[in-house]
């Protein structure tokens, strides 16, 4: 969904997104014959030590899947900006904690004087259908209007958005706030289409009511078809503006972009208002607050897919919105019910962030798991942020504990499949040999990370984690390279 390059045009660093770009097919020289394991190490440093990898630094831990054999090791046990890698341990974590059968209910209670609650808990799968479900629910119950529409977006608590992502990340569609009431992922999905040349690129909403609410600058251009192509979109934070800028050819296949919502939870009853009225019941307000359902009644429900499902939408698609949420699930398990007001009237001790709970729960389940507590620190559940740090033995230990729990065919089978699924789906499809590979990708302005299980033709399967830091190489060049470190894996034999 939150792709921003279409057909390999170059985009701006708005759209280097955490494992969501598109990846580049492994084109790399085939080189005839099998290696052994003792060859391994100094062919791996014959591609991380090419003059243009000088400045950048190469974090590499390659195992057995069976043992804790080190088969290549590069800086294995130092912290590196992991991208969208950082998904591989929030999803073990979700999965461990909350079980892959785990549903996520959004609720509607009866109030007084004709009004109506809407409770979410974060279900990030919301769209039109589920709003139309819950709209011929309440008219299967007799409502036939409602004097008060009123949405309680307090399940999840603190910023909707990470004060540590980047000003960039925060205005697209895949660094959407992360609240209780989500709709369409948060995003406004827009469709960009040449014209003439000269002549702006026509802006078209997916959701023409959206189109009276924001105002657009639209400093676009159609170009010839011997120019180069490439988007910018974004949104102002206070006021309803989107921008748009770049350039797409003449006669081109237009282009969609997405852009973070302002106000979600807003957004959310506006949308849900309409699918009431659609059923023939008119909503007089909407107001966003948060209410005591106790004595309330329940009178329409939706679900999200099994969390088993939401685990796969969140690896093999790299969504960040829904790693974010599967955080702050996490953090649910730990909130602290704060204490009444007294009769000094001192105000109730405050919950703590839903998403810094979650960080601290997550750590608590992957050290049951046995993943060593220091060998990690996140700030988020996505990647997004760079003030994430992993080591590739973090990453690894994961990838094994997983492999051996309960869970390890559903968190493996969430994983990109190489040259078919996810962002995998166009990497290693041009090999000598097929590569039998389920990972996880993590992409960012000089960062490339790739991890995940390898079955190897000639000896045992593997697990591995390969990051690139502090590169000024494209993410073409660095996934090029990680995918050469790949293939030599594939060659692996007994001998």
């Amino acid at each position: 969904m939150y792709d921003l390059r279409i057909k390999g045009i170059a985009v701006s660093l708005l759209t280097l997104l955490l494992g969501n770009s598109p990846q580049v097919i492994a084109q790399t020289p085939a080189v005839a014959g099998d290696i052994c394991p003792g060859e391994l190490g100094a062919q791996v440093d014959a591609i991380a030590n090419r003059p243009e990898f000088s400045r950048s630094r190469w974090g590499i831990l390659i195992q057995p899947l069976s043992s804790t054999t080190t088969l290549y090791s590069r800086d294995a046990q130092k912290y590196f900006i992991p991208a969208s890698n950082a998904k591989l341990l929030t999803t073990a974590a979700a999965l461990q904690k909350l079980g892959a059968d785990f549903r996520i209910k959004t609720s509607v209670y009866s109030g007084e004087n004709g009004s109506l609650y809407v409770a979410g808990r974060g279900d990030p799968s919301i769209a039109e259908p589920q709003l139309k479900s819950l709209a011929q629910q309440l008219k299967q119950r007799g409502i036939s209007q409602v004097n008060q529409l009123i949405g309680d977006d307090s399940y999840f608590l603190g910023s909707a958005v990470n004060p540590n992502w980047e000003w960039e990340d925060a205005q697209a569609g895949y660094g959407a706030p992360i609240n209780s009431l989500i709709f369409n992922q948060n995003a406004i999905d827009l469709l960009l289409s040449p014209q003439a040349i000269g002549q702006p690129l026509k802006v078209t909403f997916a959701e023409p009511k959206l189109a009276n609410q924001w105002q657009l600058q639209n400093n676009s251009v159609t170009v010839a078809q011997s120019e180069s192509e490439f988007i910018e979109v974004g949104r102002e934070f206070d006021r309803p503006i989107i921008r748009v800028s770049g350039q797409l050819k003449v006669g081109g296949e237009p282009e969609s972009a997405y852009v973070a919502v302002v106000n979600p939870a807003n957004n959310f009853l506006q949308s849900f208002q309409q699918a009431l009225a659609t059923e023939g019941i008119p909503v007089k307000q909407t107001l966003v607050a948060s209410a005591s359902r106790n004595s309330n009644q329940e009178l329409a429900t939706v679900e999200s897919p099994p969390l088993a499902e939401l685990v796969r939408e969140t690896n093999r698609e790299s969504n960040n919105l829904y790693a974010e949420v599967l955080l702050r699930l996490l953090g649910k398990v730990t909130d602290k019910i704060p204490l009444p007001p007294t009769l000094t009237g001192k105000m109730p001790v405050p919950q703590e962030d839903t998403g810094e709970s979650g960080l601290k729960e997550l750590k608590t389940v992957l050290t049951q798991l046995g993943v060593n507590p220091n060998s990690y620190r996140l700030a988020d559940g996505s990647g997004l942020s760079r003030h994430n740090l992993i080591t590739p033995e973090a990453l690894v230990e994961t990838l094994r504990f997983m492999a051996n729990s309960p869970a390890a065919s559903i968190y493996r089978a969430s994983l990109s499949i190489a040259g078919e699924s996810g962002t995998l789906k166009n990497r290693f499809n041009i090999t000598p040999n097929r590569v039998i590979l389920q990972g996880k990708t993590g992409t960012m302005s000089g960062v490339s990370a790739l991890s995940g299980y390898i079955e190897v033709p000639n000896y045992e399967p593997l697990v591995f984690s390969i990051i690139v830091n502090q590169s000024d190489l494209s993410a073409a060049k660095m996934r090029s390279a990680t995918d050469e470190i790949v293939l030599l894996l594939n060659r692996l034999r007994r001998c």
